[in-house]
């Protein structure tokens, strides 16, 4: 999810993330991307949509305007708060509030984050892409992570439990999400302890 930048006087707001409007609203959002792609510097890209063809979000301006973002990450727990903050409310209602969400003061953006988040990425605008006049790709460089101490296996080497961070993930539809606590391990081959196709394949071809 999405905590925007807001301008000085604006509420804090989002969907465990997300962006204050007109009035203080949080914002819904859309598709989160996590990639290594600067040598050292995480990038995060998110795919902001409209309400309707003719009510666009006011979170593409707000992030504009002021260069920065947070996105907080969702825990299954935190899964019904989310739900409630997506509601369409009318101006002027905030949504984290409704939803009972507390946020918590940033350490390099002006955005709040989502005290309750098991991780949250302080961003400041990498480049602003328009898909096209209803759909915008945002693109951030981290500038800090948090993450709850419990979930940190090695501070020294940056080492997170992730399985334990029961993080959900957005699917199809109006109402899907996907568990992430599913997961299987597949270790990358060596080239040199590649044995050639046809014996790789007489060994795993039914696994």
């Amino acid at each position: 999810m999405l905590q925007a930048a807001y301008r000085h006087g604006d509420a804090a707001a989002d969907r465990l993330g997300g962006q204050p409007g007109r009035g203080g609203r949080a914002e819904r959002r859309a598709v989160l991307v996590l990639q290594r792609l600067l040598g050292r510097s995480a990038i995060v890209a998110v795919g902001v949509g409209s309400h309707s063809p003719t009510r666009r979000k006011d979170t593409v301006g707000n992030v504009r305007a002021t260069g920065q973002f947070v996105v907080s990450l969702v825990s299954e727990t935190l899964a019904r708060r989310m739900n409630v903050t997506a509601i369409e409310f009318d101006a002027g209602i905030d949504e984290l509030k409704e939803a009972r969400v507390e946020v918590a003061a940033s350490a390099r953006v002006a955005p709040p984050r989502i005290a309750d988040s098991p991780v949250s990425l302080e961003c400041e605008v990498f480049q602003i892409v328009d898909l096209n006049p209803q759909n915008t790709l945002l693109i951030g460089k981290v500038l800090a992570m948090h993450v709850h101490d419990e979930f940190v296996l090695d501070p020294v080497r940056h080492h997170i439990d992730t399985p334990r961070l029961g993080l959900i993930g957005r699917m199809h539809g109006r109402g899907w999400y996907a568990r992430t606590t599913d997961l299987f391990q597949l270790e990358r081959i060596p080239v040199a302890d590649w044995p050639g196709a046809e014996a790789y394949w007489a060994e795993n071809e039914t696994r």
